[in-house]
């Protein structure tokens, strides 16, 4: 490593209490915590496009004669014409609100199970997906307002002017319940994505050819794991995504999730269920696999095991 490399390594430990001595200034959940905002933060940004595009393609109106599909590629020129470039970011404030403490949130609380219940052991594939689906349960329904803003934002019907007033509106016109609206959805499409996921991801770590590689690649080799569990976890999770969309942008209240699937079954088919698949498939491969790396990367730069 480079003396620049080497000190900045070293203020890093220093700094986050991974390098002994006096005091350390963060417990190691915190830290955890903060690695997972930071690495939240920069996927959220990169990839907000493609949740845009996304939502818009699973709230499109179903045509009268069944002809006029729109696919992503015409949608992204239709938002870059008639909203401009900044256009694909629309919603990415309340995707911040909610990813930075979300994420944050996420990996605190698997660094705290692994700590717990698992010590130094690598957890076997059923305890990735209990491990991965419970984190994801607990960050699900602290962010789950912020939520239902930023697909309400990004689904272009509703004018909030900020977050605090949509949850204002949302609380006075739906009270509680339409704060929490797609709940049962959301949970049914996170906690297994992540716990798929997670579980897909430390499998082929394990197969990975990591003592004949160079330290240096590690990130890219991780990367790719993270590639092919984000694809797997993606596929097995898009009907629930496309419910709790419906749930959280259908105007009527209080719309139960039986209703919502009769509803996309009526208008849309069983490729209704599929709607807006590839650029969610695309995102959340992408961003969680980022989020890994960048995760374990700085987790490991504080002295601590990810």
């Amino acid at each position: 490593m480079s003396a620049p490399g080497a000190r900045a390594a070293v203020d890093l430990r220093s700094w986050f209490g991974g390098g002994g001595g006096d005091a350390v200034l963060m417990h190691p959940v915190l830290k955890a915590f903060v690695c997972g905002s930071i690495s939240g933060t920069c996927s959220t940004l990169l990839f907000q496009p493609l949740d845009l595009l996304k939502t818009r393609l699973q709230t499109l109106q179903p045509a009268v004669n069944g002809s006029g599909r729109v696919g992503m590629v015409a949608l992204f020129f239709k938002v870059v014409r008639t909203e401009s470039i900044l256009g694909l970011w629309k919603g990415v404030s309340p995707s911040f609100a909610r990813c930075i403490p979300g994420v944050g949130i996420y990996f605190s609380t698997l660094y705290v199970i692994k700590e717990r219940f698992l010590l130094d052991r690598s957890p076997s594939a059923l305890q990735s997906v209990l491990l991965g689906g419970t984190s994801r349960t607990v960050a699900v329904v602290c962010m789950l307002p912020i939520t239902v803003v930023k697909t309400r934002y990004e689904s272009g019907r509703y004018g909030y002017e900020s977050i605090c007033g949509a949850l204002r509106n949302i609380y006075r016109s739906e009270g509680a319940r339409g704060l929490f609206s797609g709940l049962t959805a959301t949970l049914l499409r996170d906690a297994p994505f992540s716990g798929i996921y997670l579980m897909f991801y430390l499998q082929t770590k394990n197969i990975a050819p990591y003592d004949q590689l160079d330290p240096a690649l590690e990130p890219l080799v991780n990367f790719g794991c993270g590639t092919i569990a984000g694809i797997l976890a993606s596929l097995a999770t898009q009907p629930a995504d496309v419910i709790k969309t419906y749930l959280q942008v259908s105007s009527e209240k209080y719309l139960r999730t039986s209703q919502a699937v009769a509803l996309i079954f009526r208008d849309y088919g069983v490729a209704g269920f599929f709607r807006g698949a590839v650029p969610r498939a695309l995102r959340r491969t992408l961003m969680a696999a980022m989020a890994w790396t960048l995760y374990e990367q700085m987790m490991s730069k504080m002295g601590l095991k990810s």
